[in-house]
Order: structure tokens, then C-alpha cells, then sequence
């Protein structure tokens, strides 16, 4: 007891005058591991700095935020699509549950604040003047929630506690209110912490505090103790899981362990990793930094890193040594920069990426993206293979903006995509630094990096000061950067229009030209043999600008050579001093690759399909598509078909013109055209010219779409040899579809209005679907269809609606065996019409109007029960009345089915005789249909 009283004493009087300004928490608390709760005491000084007097205080109370479904945390794990959550037991959820709360020993009025349960609103009993401080007690009870959901909870062998106090809410002009989004973005000031902490004796702590343990017969209590610190983390284990390493000042304690890292090795390169990230920003103030995976695997994506141990494509170390570094400059910036997390993170994390780009270039600049397999047979000539590790952040955004997927770097992070929060944003952010540094001067950046640093260290301040600061260090102009860059998603892509000698001819006058609307200052270079002679920096323009260069010992100019700014097209940067083009020969790849500037590429792959009538198709499909899109599209896929041994096929040409903060987000002008076989020894073609209008999201978060497809579908048949020519062998029809989809993962909504205009008929039609889940894996589906025809002088059915199967007369749906009335390829079922997927012996089309509904309710897992009903109605005969039902095994839904009819308005079908032939099947080989199941969540 006299050695903690001792290094109280030693620390309340080194940090004396720190305690005397800074808000004071002092908790008592005692885990109880068989409820997974925390009983705690605690008593918070609050200091009123807002220069105004407040007659309320508001506190953070995140433990509170997994109470149920609705909190702002619940809905969003919705958002993310994730269900885990939403259908948990009660006993892995958490919340806060608080009995008291006193302002200076007086008893106080307190409420969660309206949808923010996890924020509480504190009355206070007299207004507190500025400058003046009130007691803050609070008895309250905090259940752990289960670590699955957030990372942070209990575990089988322990807890990992983080954002598990109450602490006030940061008042800058207004109170910074915000809930748990699952981001691990609490805005928080610096406070002095004295925590009393009582825990089972077979665990372990460890936390970002100074502590000091005393044993008891049955527990361990330990006093932690820090000043001016913030986001207090508890790692309460079973086993001893963290290890220390000791730098000149600090004491780094860490989880992020390799066990085939000798410790000595590992101590090596985290002092080098301390010293490197000291050089570019100077100390961390705390004695203590604890780095916990947890927080690092939850907020980035593994990118390549993520690959198996056993492909060690990286030299020794370099994995733990790149995810480590990661992991110490966050907490070198989110540690000691107050920035507010949610509304101003552009800053911390772009100086976390741009430091990242330093560290590999002075020690690591040589390692590729794929590692050694850059060097393998078959990668090596491809241009991917020769991308070092830094040039992922360019690559990574164009991926983001050439699909118009950006955002503003100043957007609220709760509004950011997850793909763009964990990586584009940083790896923009990094990005501008890195092109702020070649465009000042290197000495220039860093200088303003070491003085904000100094400057900022444990207060609460706004990414402006930075603006400040590096504005005054140079004389150049910054506004475009902290304006356009940061504020928006304008993009830079300048191209070299003209190159003319002067009339001296010792000259050349180059003129370059602004694509776009951000006036970005340009790199210029001279280039012989792809070796640089001269770099000049150009400042930006809005239109053209023409610059006179002497001539020397160089063929070609280029504009951003060394791709040290995010360009949003790199490809047309090129120029021959004699004005000509760059001559870009044909270059054929397998599958894809990354643009080479050099090379007009041709991609090819062998590709394989099925149909009853051509057997298997054997072809090749050509295409210009790079592993990033380009707006213009080309692909040819001939075929030879082994049945038929005919050469079949199609095509498709397609540009997209995409719109900037627009209702519209892409219109698609393009056409497409098929040939197969439809029948034995019958052919068909198609010809279709289309536009195609997708409308912006709501958001990026949401994972809807809805477009306005319009097209025009001539179709060629080939005749029955001696039978004449009908109206369903040659045709055309103008197709207008509206289509809505928004794939929540509880409640799931789509429908499509469907128009079409033939050469002898007109119908419309709707389409509507839901999808509820009402358990983790149990859901209910229905479908509503409805159509009818405006005219219909057509003969037959053959533009028909069918009950059970359709004639798929546009020939969109991928049918193995689109004329088989019988047989294994006639059971195969598309979700068209009415939807049914038994056979009738009583007509099943109508050619006035139909109304159906499916539905389907699941029993266990994949395995549902199905419903249908339907009313047909065709010229000159009554309503005819249809029912069904059967088991329908949902293996992938849209993708992996099998129905399995039970009974119909026509008896019983498994009594009936031949049943095998009953059962339908869906079996999707289509690619962007298992791209979007699988992505659903990740973007």
C-alpha cells in the first residue's frame, strides 16, 4: 500500500499542472466473468471550457449502443449488411444500465437523448460558469456485449474492452454528439484517469495506462493511472498475449506478434519503425502505446497482406512489418491529434498513408504488388507484375473514380462507403500529401508535418491548422488543393494537345490541356528511352496553357511520369516531340492486365458454354477491358459448337458516360447482337441497340440500384425447312424497362415495370418481390406479377404470358434448352410471368391478361415451402384459376435451386407417375449475378 501511495504522490506531482486543466475520470469497477458485466463507481470532473456558462452536459455512453435492433449501431449492421446482431441472442448482447447520477453530491435529472440511446443528457441543477468544474457521479452497471459483433467484448478466453465509460461529449462551438456506428471513432478530449480495477485472479491486464497490481485471495485489483489520455482500451486474458518493446522512450505493447518472428528481430524493426515515424512528426507524449490488432483488422482491408502463409510471396517479415507500421502511426495520430474523428479524419489519415509511402521507399522500394510472383512464368511480361507496393494507391483509386465510386475527403465518415472509408479516402489522402511534397519541395512538407504535430499534440484543433501552417511555409498558392482536392471528387487528367517547333527551331511550344474542371498544378517531364531527363512543374489551368521547353536529348513528353498525383486517366499523357502520337502497337494478353501506356492491349480468354442444340461451345472471348474499366468497351466471343459444327457467337459494344453530382449517374449507349442455335438445326440472331440510364443512389451505403433500360430487339429466326414463315420468326419489339432494387438483408424490396411494343401487339407488365428474414437463416419470400395486353392481333402464344414458363422470345435468359418441351432441359426454370414450376395438362398461357403471386417460407436452413396461385385470362375463354405448392430447396437463392411439387389443382403430384420429370431446377452460370451476391456489403 505505501509503494502505490508512493507513485501517486511521484505522479500527481510531475503532472500537477496537467491534472489542474484537464477533465478527471476516477472509476471503481469489478468484473463479473459469469454475467460478463462491470459494476461501476465513477466520478468525472468536468471542466466548463466552452466560454459560455451550460445548463446541460451530455456524455457518451457507447456500453448502451447494443441494447437492441433500433439504436444507431444496431441499424447500422443493417446497413452493413450483416444480420448477426439483428436476430442475437440476449445473453451476447449489452448494454448500460446506469442508477445514479449526482452533480456535486446533489441528485440530477438525466435522459438518453432522443434516437441516441448511447448518448446521455445530464440537466444540471445551476448553470456552471466558464472556467468552473462539477462533480459528475455515476453508478452504473455496463453487460458486455459479445466480441463477434464489433471485435470488442467478451471472448471465450477473455475480454477486449474498449469505449465500455461514460465520457462527456466534446463541445466545439456545439456539442460533437455522435453514436457508435461500429467505426471506432469516439470524439474525445484528453482526461486524467484513475481507475480502480478488480478481475478473476487467472487473468491478465493489459491497457494504454501506467498500472499497479495488489492480490487478494480470489482477485486481482489493479490501479491504473494516466494523465491526458483518452479511449482507455482493457485487454482482461486468460493468457498472456501481449509482449512489450522498449524504445528510447516509450514502451510499445502489442498483440500484433508473428510466432515465427524471434523477438529480437521483431524489437529490431519496431525501433526502426518509432525512429522513422519520429524523423517525419517528432514523439509520441505518452510513456505507454498499446497497438491492438483488434482496432487495426477492423478498420483497413487486408489487400494483398491477406493472402495464406503458405504463398509467401513477400520477403522475411514484410507482411507483420507492413501491418505493424500501420498500426503504430495510427496510434502516433489518433493518440495524440484531436481531431474530430467523424467530420475532419482526412488529415490523420493521410498523413498515416503518406508515411506508409515513405517507409517502403527507403526500405522496401523494390518489393512488387504480387512479390516474388512478379517473376514467374507467365506473370512476369505482364505489366501488373512490374507495379511496386506503391503504386497500389493509385491503382486502388482509379478503380474507385473511374466508376465515379469517389467521395470528398471531407464527407462525415458515417456517410462514406466501407471500401472508401477503409481504403480510398486514405489512400487519396496520402496521395495529395505525397503530391504536395514533389510540388513544394520535400523540405517544405515535413517541416509543416513536425510544426503541426507540435502544435496540435493532446488538443482539441481542426484540420485547418495545418492549411495554416503549410500556407505559410510556401508562397505558392494552395487553394486548389485544400479546396477542390479535399472538397470534392473533381478530378485531375490533363493531356498534351500539340507540340510545334518555334520558328527557330531550337524551341518546341507545347500546350496542354485541362479535361476537367480542377486547376491542379501538372508534372511535365522529358523522356528518352523511358529514362527521365527533365521534370518541370506546371501550375494548373482551367482550359490550355502552351509553355516553350528548349530542345535537348529527349523523344517524348509525358505528364505525370512517375504517377506521383492521382490522375483519373493516365493513358493519353503521352506525346512525340514531332507532335505525332505515340505509335501504340497491338499487344494480346491472357485474361487482363493493368494499362500499359505503351500498348494498345487486346485481352482473350477460352471460354466454354452449353446448349442442347450446339453441344458444348468451344470459343474465345476477345475484349479491351483492364482490371480497370475504361468507357469504352469491346467484346467479340466466337464459338464452335460441337453438336451443330457451326461457328456461333456474339458481341457487344458499349460506352459509359458517367455524371459528376448528378441524378443520373450513368447513361450506357451501346449495342449487342447474338447467334445459336435455338432448336436442332435451327438458328437465330439478335440484334439489339441500347441506352441504358442507372440513376444515382441515395447514398453509397446503400446497396440498391434502380435504372431505365431501353432497347430495341430484332430478332431473325431460321424457318423449319418446307414450312412457311411466321410472325415469330422475324421480329421486332421496343422494350422499355424501369427496374428498383434495394437488397436490404432483412427486409428486401425489388420490383421492374416492363413495357413492350411489338409488331402486332402491346402489353405492360410489373413485377414485385420482398424478401423478410424473421431468423438468421429462416426467411419469406413472395412475388407478385401482373400484365396485360393494350392490343394483341398476334397468332398463337408465342408472345404469350406463361404460367409456368414463357417462350423467352427476347432471348435474355440463359436457357440450355430454350424449345425442349420435355426432358431434363424442359424442367429447367427461370423466375419469369407467373412463375410456376409445375406442368398442366390444361393450357397455361394468356394472351389478355394475367395476375399471379409465389411465395415460399422457409422451414430449415435451405429448405423452404412454396405457394403459388394465379388467374389467366385469354380472348374468347373464362378465367382459369391455378394453385400449387411443394418444397423448394434455396441452396443460392437465384443462382442453386430445386423445386420439388407436392400439389396442384390438379391432384397430388408426388403420387403421380414419372415424378423425376416434375422437379425444376435453376442453375445460374451468370457471373455478375454471383459477383453481386458475394459483394453485397463489402463496397
Amino acid at each position: 500500500m505505501i509503494k502505490k501511495s508512493v507513485i501517486i504522490l511521484v505522479f500527481l506531482i510531475c503532472n500537477y499542472s496537467l491534472w489542474a486543466q484537464t477533465n478527471a475520470i476516477t472509476i471503481n469497477a469489478e468484473l463479473d466473468t459469469v454475467t460478463h458485466s462491470l459494476k461501476i463507481q465513477q466520478q468525472t470532473i468536468y471542466i466548463n471550457k466552452t466560454g459560455s456558462p451550460l445548463t446541460s452536459i451530455y456524455l457518451h455512453n457507447w456500453a448502451n449502443s447494443f441494447k437492441d435492433n433500433n439504436t444507431p449501431l444496431g441499424k447500422r449492421f443493417i446497413n452493413d449488411y450483416k444480420k448477426d446482431f439483428y436476430f442475437s441472442d440476449k445473453k451476447d448482447r449489452g448494454y448500460s444500465k446506469i442508477y445514479n447520477i449526482t452533480l456535486n453530491k446533489q441528485p440530477a435529472s438525466f435522459s438518453n437523448v432522443k434516437n441516441k440511446p448511447d448518448v446521455v443528457k445530464v440537466t444540471l441543477n445551476t448553470p456552471l460558469s466558464n472556467k468552473d468544474s462539477v462533480l459528475i457521479t455515476a453508478t452504473y452497471k455496463v453487460k458486455i456485449p459479445n466480441a463477434k459483433f464489433t471485435g470488442y467484448g467478451w471472448r471465450k478466453k477473455g475480454y477486449h474492452l474498449r469505449f465500455w465509460y461514460m465520457t462527456p461529449v466534446v463541445f466545439n462551438k456545439k456539442w460533437e454528439i455522435m453514436s457508435n456506428l461500429n467505426m471506432d471513432d469516439l470524439y474525445e478530449d484528453v482526461t486524467n484517469f484513475e481507475i480502480n480495477l478488480k478481475i478473476p485472479k487467472s487473468y491478465y491486464l493489459e491497457s494504454n495506462l501506467y498500472q499497479y497490481k495488489s492480490e487478494n485471495d480470489k482477485t486481482n485489483s489493479f490501479y491504473l493511472v494516466g494523465s491526458k489520455k483518452k479511449d482507455i482500451i482493457l485487454n482482461i486474458h486468460q493468457e498472456k498475449i501481449f509482449k512489450s518493446f522498449l524504445t528510447n522512450y516509450t514502451e510499445i505493447k502489442t498483440d500484433i506478434l508473428h510466432k515465427k518472428i524471434p523477438f529480437q528481430e521483431a524489437h529490431e524493426i519496431v525501433n526502426k519503425q518509432v525512429n522513422f515515424i519520429e524523423e517525419y512528426i517528432g514523439k509520441h507524449p505518452h510513456v505507454e502505446v498499446l497497438v491492438d490488432g483488434t482496432t487495426v483488422n477492423k478498420n483497413s482491408l487486408k489487400e494483398l497482406y491477406g493472402l495464406p502463409d503458405w504463398l509467401k510471396p513477400y520477403p522475411k517479415n514484410f507482411r507483420w512489418e507492413m501491418r505493424f507500421f500501420q498500426a503504430l502511426t495510427s496510434k502516433y495520430l489518433h493518440d495524440v491529434l484531436l481531431l474530430n474523428p467523424r467530420k475532419d479524419y482526412w488529415l490523420a489519415d493521410g498523413i498515416q498513408t503518406f508515411l506508409m509511402i515513405e517507409y517502403i521507399n527507403k526500405y522496401h522500394k523494390d518489393v512488387t504488388l504480387l512479390g516474388k510472383y512478379s517473376d514467374y512464368w507467365g506473370i512476369r511480361n505482364y505489366n501488373i507484375s512490374k507495379l511496386k507496393q506503391n503504386d497500389k494507391y493509385l491503382f486502388f483509386y482509379q478503380l474507385s473514380a473511374r466508376k465515379f465510386y469517389d467521395q470528398p475527403l471531407n464527407t462525415n465518415a458515417a456517410a462514406l462507403s466501407n471500401f472508401n472509408r477503409k481504403v480510398i479516402n486514405k489512400y487519396k489522402a496520402g496521395l495529395g500529401l505525397q503530391y504536395l511534397q514533389d510540388y513544394l519541395g520535400d523540405s517544405i512538407l515535413k517541416k509543416s508535418l513536425r510544426e503541426f504535430y507540435a502544435a496540435s499534440k493532446l488538443k482539441t484543433i481542426k484540420s485547418t491548422l495545418f492549411n495554416s501552417i503549410i500556407t505559410n511555409n510556401t508562397h505558392k498558392n494552395l487553394d486548389w488543393f485544400f479546396n477542390d482536392y479535399i472538397k470534392t471528387t473533381k478530378k485531375i487528367d490533363y493531356k498534351i494537345t500539340k507540340v510545334k517547333p518555334n520558328d527557330n527551331n531550337d524551341s518546341i511550344n507545347v500546350t496542354i490541356k485541362n479535361k476537367r474542371d480542377i486547376a491542379a498544378p501538372v508534372a511535365l517531364y522529358g523522356v528518352s528511352k523511358k529514362n527521365i531527363v527533365f521534370k518541370k512543374w506546371i501550375d494548373g489551368t482551367d482550359s490550355t496553357k502552351t509553355i516553350t521547353l528548349k530542345k535537348g536529348n529527349y523523344q517524348k513528353l509525358a505528364l505525370n511520369y512517375e504517377q506521383i498525383y492521382p490522375e483519373f486517366n493516365s493513358f493519353d499523357n503521352f506525346r512525340n516531340i514531332n507532335n505525332t502520337l505515340i505509335n501504340k502497337p497491338l499487344q494480346f494478353r491472357l485474361l487482363k492486365d493493368v494499362e500499359n501506356p505503351y500498348y494498345n492491349q487486346i485481352f482473350f480468354k477460352p471460354d466454354i458454354d452449353y446448349n442442347l442444340y450446339d453441344g458444348v461451345l468451344l470459343g474465345v472471348n476477345l475484349n479491351n477491358r483492364h482490371i480497370i474499366d475504361r468507357n469504352f468497351m469491346i467484346s467479340l466471343t466466337p464459338y464452335y459448337g460441337t453438336k451443330s459444327n457451326n461457328f456461333t457467337g456474339g458481341f457487344s459494344l458499349r460506352y459509359n458516360h458517367y455524371f459528376d453530382n448528378h441524378t443520373i449517374y450513368r447513361i450506357a449507349y451501346g449495342v449487342s447482337g447474338s447467334n445459336f442455335d435455338y432448336a436442332p438445326n435451327l438458328g437465330y440472331n439478335t440484334f439489339s441497340p441500347y441506352i441504358n440510364v442507372s440513376f444515382r443512389r441515395n447514398s453509397l451505403r446503400d446497396v440498391g440500384f434502380k435504372y431505365l433500360l431501353n432497347r430495341v430487339i430484332y430478332v431473325n429466326k431460321d424457318t423449319p425447312i418446307g414450312e412457311p414463315t411466321r410472325e415469330s420468326d422475324k421480329y421486332t419489339i421496343a422494350n422499355f424497362r424501369f427496374v428498383y432494387s434495394k437488397p436490404d438483408v432483412i427486409k428486401s424490396t425489388q420490383y421492374a415495370l416492363n413495357v413492350e411494343l411489338g409488331n402486332n401487339f402491346t402489353k405492360l407488365s410489373g413485377d414485385y418481390r420482398y424478401r423478410e428474414f424473421f431468423d438468421d437463416n429462416r426467411s419469406f419470400d413472395l412475388r407478385l406479377f401482373g400484365g396485360f395486353f393494350i392490343n394483341n392481333n398476334s397468332n398463337g402464344d408465342y408472345f404469350s404470358f406463361g404460367l409456368n414458363r414463357g417462350t423467352d422470345y427476347l432471348f435474355e435468359q440463359n436457357l440450355f434448352g430454350r424449345s425442349e418441351e420435355t426432358g431434363i432441359f424442359s424442367q429447367q426454370f427461370v423466375i419469369a410471368d407467373g412463375g410456376f414450376k409445375s406442368f398442366f395438362k390444361t393450357p397455361s398461357f394468356a394472351n389478355q391478361f394475367i395476375l399471379s403471386g409465389n411465395s415460399s417460407v422457409s422451414i430449415w436452413n435451405w429448405v423452404e415451402f412454396y405457394n403459388d396461385a394465379a388467374i389467366l385470362k385469354s380472348n374468347n375463354t373464362s378465367m382459369r384459376y391455378y394453385y400449387e405448392n411443394g418444397i423448394r430447396l434455396n441452396f443460392i437463392p437465384e443462382i442453386f435451386e430445386f423445386y420439388l411439387p407436392i400439389y396442384t389443382n390438379e391432384g397430388w403430384q408426388i403420387s403421380e407417375p414419372g415424378y423425376p420429370a416434375k422437379v425444376r431446377f435453376i442453375i445460374s452460370t451468370s457471373l455478375d449475378r454471383i459477383y453481386n451476391f458475394i459483394r453485397r456489403g463489402l463496397l
